[in-house]
């Protein structure tokens, strides 16, 4: 195929983009959504994972912290290329990889420094070192803390920050191919997804093995630059009618028996055909399964929430429990708003929250303690993170 140069392009997506400048409450409230999932998804032996997104199709809250992180960076990035230049987008996604890599390192020697001292509290307890194979870094840190401050080591607890970073730089190369033509920005994003899922395109994830990075970049990167992609206007928005949406319903009920445990594992007809497709639907690389499912069930979630999160809204507006979920809907869209603070304190806490199941016990009313602390806990991150940024200090004395 020959791609050539246009003069409109460009500038279609410059107009359409003009409009991605601030917050979408419908972004807020499904980064929120995917971060409450998140934490009950990495509590050891949590009860609640039985009933999370990844149990009942092929993609989970992983797709939409990646595919809304891809919208929000066009919203925080977009309009300083458009109107910077791309000096200084590049310059304002430098730092912003800057931040990830620190909290990165931050978040790994946090929670290497708890389990090790966890172990040293429980001797004859549960091993949490081992529960996340950091034996190899306490064992020879010296070779281990270039190869972390290297990202050559990233232990599978530890890899979605690191994914995150790399799509980031990716991104002004992307800007800039779009610049020339979106369809060859486009293009690459799909040629790098191919080279990771048929020519083995990855990263080392760590120096003694062949394993790759348990989220390959260049698989994910995909769902990333489609939420880019949409809020810059360079794809445009699906049309809602009936027919699209039957089958964005069609495709999840159909993934349904491959998917549920409680269904594949009764059935051997569907537990054979979940091993004949375990190349599609491999989280690693982003097989092809996972993207479709994702698709459908983000159109499913955009037609019922409305133009702007405005079926949302309205139930906030009447009914009895108006009242209780105007509140609620605004802690969701909190928590959302502060994605990177609380998906950090999240991966800590999950391991605390591990701790105190262990030491009470899992019966179902405990798991449900532990993890409504565990909610608190995000929110008053949210909170807390939202009140810093807003700079306090700067305000005037009342």
């Amino acid at each position: 195929m020959t791609l050539t140069m246009s003069d409109t392009a460009p500038i279609r997506a410059t107009t359409v983009a003009s409009q991605a400048t601030t917050r979408d409450p419908r972004l807020d409230f499904f980064r929120g959504i995917a971060m409450f999932i998140i934490l009950i998804a990495h509590v050891p032996g949590n009860w609640l994972t039985l009933w999370i997104p990844a149990r009942f199709g092929f993609s989970d809250a992983t797709e939409t912290f990646v595919f809304c992180s891809g919208m929000a960076s066009a919203i925080a990035f977009g309009k300083v290329f458009r109107e910077r230049g791309m000096m200084m987008g590049s310059a304002r996604v430098t730092f912003r990889i800057w931040q990830v890599y620190w909290a990165h390192l931050c978040l790994f020697f946090a929670i290497a420094a708890t389990m090790a001292l966890l172990n040293s509290w429980f001797p004859d307890g549960r091993d949490y070192v081992g529960q996340l194979n950091l034996y190899p870094f306490f064992k020879r840190p010296m070779e281990q803390l270039p190869a972390l401050f290297t990202l050559t080591y990233v232990p599978n607890y530890f890899d979605i920050l690191p994914m995150y970073l790399v799509i980031l730089a990716m991104m002004p190369a992307f800007v800039m191919l779009a610049r020339v033509h979106i369809a060859l920005a486009m293009s690459a994003v799909i040629a790098l997804w191919l080279l990771a899922n048929f020519a083995g395109l990855s990263f080392p994830a760590e120096p003694w093995s062949e394993r790759e990075w348990f989220f390959n970049p260049f698989g994910w990167q995909l769902v990333f630059f489609t939420g880019f992609a949409l809020m810059m206007g360079w794809l445009p928005a699906p049309p809602k009618n009936k027919l699209l949406f039957g089958v964005a319903v069609a495709i999840i009920l159909v993934s349904l028996p491959y998917a549920y445990f409680g269904i594949y594992r009764e059935i051997p007809f569907f537990a054979d055909g979940r091993k004949d497709i375990a190349f599609l639907r491999a989280k690693t690389d982003f097989g092809i399964l996972r993207y479709v499912h994702f698709l459908a069930t983000a159109y499913v979630a955009w037609v019922l929430v409305g133009p702007n999160g405005d079926n949302i809204r309205a139930s906030a507006r009447d009914g009895a429990l108006a009242w209780v979920w105007r509140h609620v809907l605004a802690v969701i869209m909190k928590v959302g708003q502060q994605s990177l603070a609380v998906f950090i304190a999240s991966m800590y806490l999950a391991r605390l929250l591990g701790v105190a199941l262990d030491q009470v016990g899992r019966s179902h009313l405990s798991m449900l303690y532990v993890n409504a602390v565990g909610f608190a806990l995000l929110i008053m991150v949210a909170y807390g993170a939202g009140w810093f940024k807003s700079h306090p200090w700067r305000k005037a004395r009342v």
